[in-house]
C-alpha cells in the first residue's frame, strides 16, 4: 500500500487545475493542508473514488477535529434547561413521571431531567448522545421523503470517507455474510421494507429516533458483479441532529448488526 509521506506525495495525485472547489486557491495549497491534517483528501471533486479508496482511509490516524463523542456530561447539563413538555410535542415522543420517550428503532428509550437512561435493550453511547443532541439541539423537522447521502449532508463532506469505511462497507460485509440473517435484523429492530429504491434487492427503512430514518439499500452479487450497499438519510436529519451524531448513529448500527449476526449467525 503506498503511502502519502508529503505534500508532494500527495499532489501528484491531483489534476493541478487549481479549480478552488475545495475553498484553497491551488491545488499545492490543498496538498499541503491535507498533509497538515486540516482537510481530508476526498474533498477534492475531481478524484476518482479508487484514489480515495486507497489512501483516504488508510492514511489517517484520527478522525475530523471535532470529536464524534462529545462530552456526555455537558449534554446532561443542556438537558436541564430543556422543557420536556415541549420536547415531546416537537420530537415526537413522550412525556410522562418526569422522563422523555423516545423510540429508538422500535424500542422505548428514556431519559429523566438528570440525563439518566432507561431501557429495556442495552444503552450504549452510540444512541445516548446523538439522543441527547436531538432533544436539546433538535428542530423537530418532518421527513420530507427526500433520500440523499451521508456525503450531501450539512457538514458530512468531512466524514464521509470515514463515514464509508466504518459504516457502510463493514455493514456491506456483514450483509455478504449473513445476507438472510441481515434482512432478518432488519424486522427486528423495526426496519420497514419499502419499494425497490434505486432497483436495490434489498431497501429498508430503520428509525434510530423518531425523525432520523435510515433507509439501507442492498445490491447482491449478480453476473461477476460485486455485491453493494449504500445508507441514504432524509435531506431534513442534519436539521434535527449534528452530523457528528448521524456518523455515531451509522456506527452504532453496525456494531448492533455485527453482535446479532456473530451471535446468531
Amino acid at each position: 500500500m503506498p503511502k502519502l509521506n508529503n505534500t508532494i506525495d500527495i499532489l501528484k495525485l491531483l489534476d493541478k487545475s487549481n479549480c478552488r472547489e475545495c475553498g484553497l486557491p491551488t491545488c499545492l495549497a490543498f496538498a499541503a493542508s491535507v498533509f497538515k491534517g486540516q482537510k481530508s483528501l476526498d474533498t477534492c471533486t475531481h478524484l476518482d473514488q479508487s484514489v480515495i479508496d486507497e489512501y483516504v482511509f488508510e492514511g489517517s490516524k484520527t478522525l475530523p477535529a471535532q470529536d464524534v463523542t462529545e462530552p456526555q456530561e455537558d449534554l446532561r447539563k443542556k438537558l436541564k434547561e430543556v422543557d420536556f413538555e415541549e420536547a415531546a410535542a416537537r420530537l415526537d415522543a413522550k412525556y410522562s413521571g418526569d422522563r422523555l420517550t423516545l423510540k429508538v428503532c422500535g424500542k422505548d428509550f428514556s431519559v429523566d431531567r438528570q440525563g439518566n437512561f432507561y431501557s429495556e435493550i442495552h444503552i450504549h453511547t452510540w444512541i445516548t448522545i446523538p439522543m441527547l443532541n436531538y432533544i436539546i439541539y433538535g428542530k423537530g423537522k418532518d421527513p420530507t421523503g427526500e433520500w440523499i447521502s451521508f456525503r450531501e449532508l450539512e457538514r458530512a463532506r468531512d466524514w464521509y470517507s470515514f463515514f464509508v469505511h466504518q459504516c457502510e462497507k463493514p455493514l456491506k460485509k456483514i450483509a455478504d455474510s449473513y445476507t438472510d440473517l441481515f434482512e432478518d435484523m432488519l424486522h427486528i429492530f423495526n426496519g420497514k421494507r419499502t419499494q425497490n429504491h434505486y432497483e436495490s434487492d434489498i431497501s429498508l427503512v430503520l428509525h434510530p429516533l423518531p425523525k432520523i430514518p435510515i433507509l439501507i439499500c442492498y445490491w447482491r452479487p449478480e453476473d461477476g458483479l460485486e455485491s453493494s450497499l449504500n445508507l441514504f438519510f432524509d435531506r431534513t436529519a442534519s436539521d434535527n441532529i449534528p452530523v457528528e451524531s448521524v456518523y455515531s448513529l451509522g456506527t452504532g448500527l453496525v456494531t448492533m448488526f455485527d453482535k446479532v449476526a456473530r451471535r446468531h449467525g
